[in-house]
């Protein structure tokens, strides 16, 4: 195959390398394995649950449905690989909060290098591993309140009582709570060593595998859950009802603009241009050199919309958890379908605005670009270096920050509208979260087969 060098590889020439090139091969069927063998350890049943009477119990549940899109329905379904990629998901979350908290762990980020980086990634999978063990024994405990734990063959039922929790058989028969400690263990044994493998394997479809390993994880489990609400989606076009077929293409189409909306989005960066000093080294005199610095449209990504849905989610669960009034009422008010749905709106809006300028400033510091650029010997044109490009640097970061987090509230807020407009709601699990994470890892892991294939090209000029 003749191709230019110059030029991005085409569908053809990528499709060809991952079938002749052994090396990408290799990575692609390694990285298709891994992700099949994940997808079926969730269907692996742990032992001594009832899993239809657990999956009766949180079958409306909203914060079970919200998690259920990083686990694949694994956490409804109590499969080993329940908890999946979520523990180092959040500990990883923790990690990015403490580094900017914490000198020690800053320092390691930024001056220690390589070895450095290996430090945090070590201690990320400590406090991955010390989060799973704590979801591991809070989802025994919920299992068993939700009665589909057995104790010697026979389902265990908690009632709630002033002093506490009692517990008793299906036949009456009294349980002490100290006979539920081994299943409280033992399931939580389950449940976290499924864990730390799933992490394991993230980690190896990284290193040597395509795209980010967690990323992938969690595209995987998002997409799990399309073939069934498409199903249902044509299930509920061929009704016959004129609403609900116009209301099925309105929903379709509002998913394709969101989707390419998405892709320029996170493909939209401004470059602000940067000049090199000429420079003398030895007998070389370096000439002046242009480039640019890009800062992204969206450089938060899909942060921000979890944040504020976690939020949003925690009056439920406390409300569901305490059975509070006044907590029951919060949520009702905090809910998209509940008595004052703009209340919901505004309120979102706003979570989303804020957590976007909180994790920019997480991630970039303007203070630290305008350093670097000081110290390589580059400067902005028109601006002074120093204060005086950590400040300009910082409004373009503002303007661009509130530009992606009007985006962000959009897509989180326009096919919530849309669904209940239409009334369709067989893609309420696929919604703005699921939609950024899905494009973003799409894109991102396109674009590292594109290196590969680019490489292998090169490679291939240099035998000849």
């Amino acid at each position: 195959m003749v191709v230019n060098r110059d030029k991005a590889p085409s569908a053809q020439e990528t499709f060809s390398q991952m079938a002749q090139a052994a090396g990408l091969r290799g990575r692609v069927l390694l990285t298709i394995g891994m992700l099949i063998l994940v997808r079926l350890g969730i269907f692996l049943p742990i032992p001594d649950i009832d899993r239809s009477a657990f999956a009766q119990s949180v079958q409306n549940n909203p914060v079970v449905s919200f998690l259920d899109i990083f686990s694949g329905g694994g956490l409804s379904a109590l499969g080993i690989f329940a908890l999946g990629i979520l523990p180092y998901i959040n500990a990883s979350i923790i990690l990015q909060l403490l580094t900017t908290a914490l000198p020690a762990l800053e320092n390691l980020q930024k001056n220690e290098g390589e070895a450095g980086r290996r430090k945090i990634s070590q201690i990320t999978r400590y406090v991955a591993l010390g989060w799973a063990i704590i979801q591991s024994v809070g989802l025994a405990w919920w299992v068993i309140n939700s009665g589909a734990a057995r104790i010697n063959g026979a389902l265990v039922l908690a009632q709630r009582t002033p002093s506490g929790f009692s517990f008793a058989t299906q036949a009456g028969v009294p349980i002490s709570p100290i006979t539920l400690i081994p299943f409280i263990a033992s399931t939580a044994l389950a449940l976290t060593a499924g864990s730390m493998l799933v992490m394991w394997i993230g980690e190896l479809i990284t290193e040597r595998g395509i795209g980010n390993g967690a990323s992938l994880l969690i595209v995987i489990s998002i997409v799990s859950g399309l073939p069934r609400s498409l199903g249902q989606t044509l299930e509920l076009a061929q009704t016959g009802d004129r609403g609900l077929v116009g209301g099925v293409i309105m929903l379709l189409i509002v998913f394709l603009v969101m989707i390419v909306g998405i892709v320029f989005v996170q493909e939209g960066t401004r470059r602000i241009p940067i000049v090199s000093a000429r420079r003398q080294v030895g007998r070389k005199t370096y000439l002046e050199r242009s480039s640019y610095l890009p800062l992204r449209l969206n450089s938060s990504g899909v942060m921000p919309i979890i944040f504020a849905s976690a939020i949003l989610f925690l009056p439920v669960y406390l409300a569901e958890f305490t059975k509070n009034p006044f907590l029951s009422q919060v949520a009702n008010y905090l809910s998209p379908s509940g008595q004052a749905p703009w209340v919901y709106v505004i309120f979102y809006l706003f979570l989303i605005i804020f957590f976007s300028y909180f994790w920019t400033s997480l991630t970039i510091n303007p203070v630290d670009l305008s350093q670097n650029l000081k110290k390589m010997g580059a400067s902005i044109p028109g601006i002074r270096p120093g204060k005086a490009t950590s400040d300009y640097i910082e409004r373009v970061l503002n303007r661009l920050t509130f530009l992606g987090a009007i985006f962000l509230g959009l897509v989180a807020i326009v096919p919530t509208a849309v669904e209940s407009a239409t009334r369709v709601t067989t893609f309420q699990g696929f919604g703005a979260t699921s939609l950024l994470i899905v494009v973003g890892v799409a894109i991102d892991t396109a674009k590292q087969i594109q290196t590969y294939v680019i490489s292998q090209r090169y490679e291939g000029m240099v035998n000849q």
